[in-house]
C-alpha cells in the first residue's frame, strides 16, 4: 500500500492518539462477554510478494502461509469477484484457525462507486460466505476521490447491505476527517449498520487514526516506513490493543503493509512476540526460512 507514504518519515509524529472516552464506554458494554481473538497477517501470500519467506521447494504457498500467520488481508479479490468453487479451494488449503478478510471488488467501490451494486454485492457475499468459520471480515476501501457529498449513496448502500455478513469500511478523502460534524455523521452510520471503522496507520494521513470504534472489532491497516521507526510504532500498538482488550474489545485484525525483499525481516515477527507476551496470546511467530 503506497497510500499516505512520505519521502522523509523521520519528520512525522507517529505517536498514537489517546483513546476517546466514548470508545472506552462503548467497549465496556462487551466487557462481560468471554473471548478475545487477534488476527495478524499480510495483504497477500504469494512468493512474489513475500520474497525469501517460503522454504525452497514449497509447492502450496497458501497452506504454508496459513501455518505461519492466522489471517490474510485478501487483496486478490479486489480485482475479481471469486467463484464459489475457488473460495472452497482456498478454504480447504488452510489451517483450521485461519481467517480470510476478502476485499470487495473494485467494480463495487471504484467503478460503480456504490451505485446499482446490489447484484454485485450479492454475488460476492454468496461466494465468500463459503469460507464459513474461516471468514474473518470482508472490507470495502473507497477511492480517494469519494467525498462526503455522496453520503446518501453510502447510507443507502450500508442499509441494504446483507445483514449478518461482517463488514469493515474505509473512506480516504480528507473531507471525511477534517470536519467534526461530517466525521460524527459517518461514524454514527457505521455504528447503526454494525460496520467496523477501518483504522489506517500510514505516515502522510495521521487523520485516519480515528479511534472512535463502531463495533467491538478493530481493523487496522499498518503501512511501513523504516525498520527502526516501525518497531517503535508497532510496540505502541501492542499497548493500545491491550488497553482496548481490557476495555472490552472482542477481535483485532491487524495487517502489515511492507515491501518485502530477501534481506528485509518481517515486521510482524517482533510485534507478534510482544503481543504474545503482553496479552497472553499464542499467535504463530513467522520467520523467513529461505534467503
Amino acid at each position: 500500500m503506497k497510500f499516505g507514504k512520505v519521502e522523509d518519515p523521520s519528520q512525522i509524529d507517529f505517536s498514537l492518539p489517546e483513546t476517546p472516552k466514548e470508545t472506552i464506554q462503548f467497549l465496556n458494554q462487551y466487557k462481560s462477554d468471554e473471548g478475545f481473538e487477534i488476527n495478524i497477517g499480510y495483504p497477500k501470500w504469494s512468493k512474489a510478494d513475500l520474497k525469501g519467506f517460503y522454504p525452497r521447494g514449497t509447492k502450496d504457498e497458501l497452506r504454508y502461509y496459513s501455518e505461519e500467520f492466522n489471517s490474510v488481508e485478501f487483496n486478490g479479490t479486489f480485482y475479481r469477484s471469486p467463484s464459489k468453487e475457488q473460495v472452497l479451494i482456498w478454504k480447504n488449503r488452510t489451517s483450521d484457525d485461519f481467517k480470510f478478510c476478502p476485499k470487495f471488488t473494485n467494480s463495487i467501490s471504484h467503478y460503480s462507486r456504490l451505485n446499482n451494486t446490489d447484484e454485485k454485492v450479492a454475488a460476492f457475499v454468496d461466494s465468500t460466505v463459503l469460507f464459513e468459520e474461516k471468514l474473518g471480515m470482508g472490507f470495502i476501501q473507497m477511492p480517494e476521490n469519494f467525498r462526503p457529498k455522496a453520503f446518501d449513496r453510502l447510507e443507502g448502500f450500508l442499509n441494504r447491505f446483507p445483514k449478518g455478513y461482517p463488514l469493515a469500511f474505509e473512506v480516504r478523502h480528507e473531507e471525511w476527517y477534517n470536519d467534526e460534524q461530517t466525521l460524527n455523521k459517518y461514524l454514527k452510520l457505521l455504528k447503526k449498520t454494525n460496520t467496523t471503522n477501518i483504522i489506517v496507520d500510514t505516515p502522510g494521513r495521521r487523520d485516519m487514526l480515528n479511534f472512535q470504534l463502531t463495533t467491538p472489532v478493530a481493523f487496522i491497516r499498518f503501512v511501513s516506513t523504516t525498520d527502526v521507526i516501525d518497531k517503535l510504532r508497532l510496540s505502541e500498538w501492542v499497548t493500545k490493543i491491550k488497553e482496548w482488550k481490557e476495555a472490552g474489545l472482542k477481535q483485532v485484525y491487524f495487517f502489515v503493509h511492507q515491501k518485502i525483499d530477501p534481506e528485509t525481516p518481517f515486521l510482524s515477527t517482533e510485534f507478534v512476540k510482544e503481543l504474545n507476551e503482553q496479552l497472553g496470546c499464542k499467535l504463530p511467530i513467522a520467520q523467513k526460512k529461505a534467503l
